[in-house]
């Protein structure tokens, strides 16, 4: 069991890593991953992952703690267990997030993480559905395809948001995100793409590559300041691996943290609470956890069709499986949105800092039975939040979730931003093209009136779209995890290559953001090897 390298989490950091790294036949390569094989039908049919979430086959079950700016919630907390990790339960929405993003990473101090430096990293492993998109590419591992079916009603929302100067786009992906449109999406003719699709499953045969599913790692093991490899459970048994070279962890902004603390890596007083034995000062192990919270508004409608009525019908059912049978498309083929808009909550603002899921159907909570009557959700996120949490662990039992503490809603500006979201979903259903459908607010209902009742019903009906992010994040402050090359501060032999590098969360979805990550991290890995 020695290797050149062995990575931790074959989730969608990791699969890219395996693929890159084990490119040079002469480099032996260990993939870890603690779930399962990703061949569970769930997984490959787009609607699936509302049979995946929540489902102990895919999914690790972790939850926050109360959140307080929640009105003492508790959120379920989703995060891939198998194979392609997240991007096997995830949305699959393609979205790279804004160019000031990166220039802001690139001004705190990380050089060579700039848009203009990402982006190659982006088109690297992209395959656009249009090959003449300016900023896009052709021939990569990373599928980008248009969604296959229409709805009327989000059109005319589209339409719609035209009067309140949401004007459409062609391109959430060119560098500024505002405007509306239709969002494309990881999949192939109708079914899921994931990482280990794209990037492992192409080369899973190298002789130089060995993956192993089901390998629980305990921890990183330490010579002095240097990683040499990683001690994990497998089929019972306990193995200990070497890594001549590097260890790297890309277990996700959730354990990835989790298990530095676990190999005495962390803050020293915690560790020792808990039993553990502090071999490297690191304080931000587990720190700086930022997430986008969205606000569900809900709409009744008439007049027009949306899922709802569908699947309440032992013929609409009939009809979308035979629609998905037949070609791949339909409800079945669905990602959970596939209308958006970015926009700002305030006009001085130099960027979009709120998206918008629209959806043409509802529920009273996620998880929920859809309604028997036409309705659609609204759901709005502050793609910038200021409040920041923490994750760590509270036991050294590897089988138990870390405290997962997100601290939504907790500053000033959140909250401001919480109850003007609400607000302009709600002008945005003023819209006059949308009259014809005579939109009813159902949730949070037309009743709450005052800043006060909307900022109190958000922390009601608010709800992750799981977007983990800065638990290891990247800098030189007192509070970073990894420089600017993701080595692990003050260790030798040891990065981690996943959201939770991220100083500060990108303004969009995660997924395609990690594995550019992924791609710029095994880079820079070949070309110190070299």
């Amino acid at each position: 069991m020695e290797f050149d390298y062995i990575i931790v989490g074959g989730g969608t950091a990791g699969c890219v890593l395996a693929n890159r790294l084990s490119a040079d036949p002469k480099t032996r390569v260990l993939l870890l991953e603690a779930g399962k094989n990703d061949n569970y039908h769930w997984v490959h049919v787009p609607i699936g992952y509302l049979y995946c979430i929540g489902n102990p086959r895919t999914d690790w079950m972790m939850k926050t703690a109360s959140e307080p700016g929640l009105n003492g919630r508790s959120l379920t907390y989703p995060r891939g267990k198998l194979l392609g990790g997240c991007s096997s339960v995830n949305g699959m929405i393609y979205m790279r997030g804004q160019a000031a993003d990166y220039d802001g990473w690139r001004q705190m101090g990380n050089a060579g993480w700039g848009w203009d430096d990402v982006l190659p990293y982006f088109l690297k492993s992209e395959d656009h559905h249009d090959e003449n998109k300016p900023l896009h590419s052709s021939g990569g591992e990373w599928k980008v395809s248009r969604q296959r079916l229409r709805w009327d009603i989000l059109e005319a929302v589209q339409e719609g948001a035209k009067e309140f100067g949401i004007e459409p786009t062609s391109d959430f992906n060119a560098g500024t995100n505002e405007g509306s449109g239709f969002f494309e999406v990881n999949q192939k003719n109708g079914v899921r793409w994931n990482t280990a699709k794209a990037f492992l499953r192409p080369v899973i045969k190298r002789s130089n590559l060995k993956v192993m599913i089901e390998a629980h790692t305990r921890r990183v093991i330490l010579d002095g300041k240097r990683a040499t490899g990683v001690e994990f459970e497998h089929k019972g048994q306990l193995v200990q691996a070497t890594a001549r070279a590097e260890v790297i962890l890309a277990a996700g902004a959730i354990n990835s943290p989790k298990l530095l603390e676990l190999s005495g890596i962390g803050q020293p007083d915690r560790l020792s609470d808990l039993g553990i034995t502090p071999l490297h000062d690191l304080q931000g192990v587990g720190e700086n956890l930022q997430d986008h919270l969205q606000i569900r508004t809900v709409f009744k409608v008439t007049g027009t069709k949306t899922l709802n009525e569908v699947v309440n019908s032992l013929w609409g059912k009939a009809k979308i499986g035979l629609q998905y049978a037949l070609n791949q498309s339909g409800p079945l083929s669905m990602a959970p949105s596939q209308f958006g808009m970015f926009t700002k909550s305030d006009p001085s603002l130099e960027t979009p800092d709120l998206e918008y899921h629209v959806q043409p159907l509802s529920t009273d909570k996620l998880g929920d039975p859809l309604h028997p009557f036409p309705a659609i959700t609204v759901s709005v996120c502050n793609l910038r939040p200021d409040s920041v949490g923490a994750t760590h662990i509270d036991s050294t039992d590897i089988n138990r979730q870390p405290d997962i503490r997100l601290n939504y809603l907790s500053t000033e500006r959140d909250r401001m931003v919480a109850v003007k979201s609400i607000k302009q979903a709600r002008q945005l259903m003023t819209a006059q093209v949308l009259q014809q459908y005579q939109p009813t607010e159902m949730l949070p209902g037309p009743h709450i009136a005052t800043d006060a009742e909307l900022l109190r019903e958000a922390g009601n009906i608010a709800t992750t779209i799981f977007h983990p992010v800065g638990t290891c994040k990247m800098g030189s402050d007192d509070r970073a995890v990894v420089d600017a090359q993701l080595r692990v501060h003050g260790l030798d032999g040891l990065r981690v290559v996943d959201a939770s590098i991220m100083p500060k969360i990108v303004s969009g979805n995660t997924a395609s953001p990690v594995i550019m990550i992924a791609e710029r991290a095994s880079e820079m890995i070949l070309a110190e090897a070299r």
